[in-house]
């Protein structure tokens, strides 16, 4: 108990790294400083597609493009334990379901789950934790929300190392449907939700697996949509 207290006393005076611009500042407030605040409530959720776009891939919304305070504060979640953002995250995340689905109804969300591998590395499915907190926050706004873990990972390479014709290849065999049976929710619009869009490959492999077993996406939310390069 009083670890916890000490904790919370610490972070009101001494300087803590935001997860936003690496600053270290005191006085955060879910480890992000007023200016990256200001900057990510600035961002607009927004369509997006990569070119070319994988089949079966579903509409996409995205917060934003994958850069500055959203990059890092993304980073800061996933790659170094700062698990705490899970919430403001998820608050964001949930800004986008709203503009994916455009009027309050109801709503069946299914996150894109880890590797049983990334989820021990990160001490948990990092995506389940945002869809919690993304699903509070719908449910406060008044929407009828059910969360669904409808598919399981397989093991497959890190989609880092992996160009778009690999990224596909690994996708497509990556996941399962599980056994559990479906939550009732009359009407629902299913929506996927994941942290990052690329080349769609994983969203696609998704929503091909939720087709055949009757829940066809509506569409899909992320947070961050990176920006194709092109070769020189």
């Amino acid at each position: 108990m009083t670890g916890g207290l000490w904790a919370d006393l610490a972070d009101l005076v001494l300087p803590t790294e935001c997860a936003g611009c690496r600053e270290r500042r005191p006085g955060l407030r879910h480890g992000v400083c007023p200016d990256c605040v200001t900057v990510l409530r600035a961002l607009r959720p927004g369509p997006v597609r990569p070119v070319p776009a994988p089949p079966g891939l579903p509409p996409c919304h995205a917060l934003g493009a994958y850069g500055g305070p959203l990059r890092e504060t993304l980073l800061a979640y996933k790659e170094h334990g700062r698990h705490g953002l899970a919430r403001p995250l998820g608050a964001l995340l949930a800004e986008v379901v709203a503009a994916a689905v455009g009027s309050v109804g109801p709503v069946l969300l299914v996150p894109v789950p880890d590797t049983p591998a990334a989820a021990r590395a990160r001490y948990g499915d990092h995506l389940s934790r945002l869809t919690r907190h993304c699903a509070r926050r719908l449910r406060a706004a008044g929407w009828p929300v059910r969360v669904h873990n409808a598919v399981r990972a397989a093991p497959r390479p890190d989609s880092v190392t992996l160009d778009s014709a690999g990224r596909a290849a690994a996708a497509t065999a990556a996941f399962r449907a599980r056994s559990s049976r479906d939550p009732a929710i009359a009407g629902a619009r299913v929506v996927l939700l994941d942290d990052i869009v690329t080349t769609g490959a994983t969203l696609a492999a998704v929503s091909r697996v939720l087709t055949v077993r009757g829940l066809s996406p509506y569409g899909a939310a992320v947070l961050a949509a990176t920006r194709k390069r092109h070769q020189q």
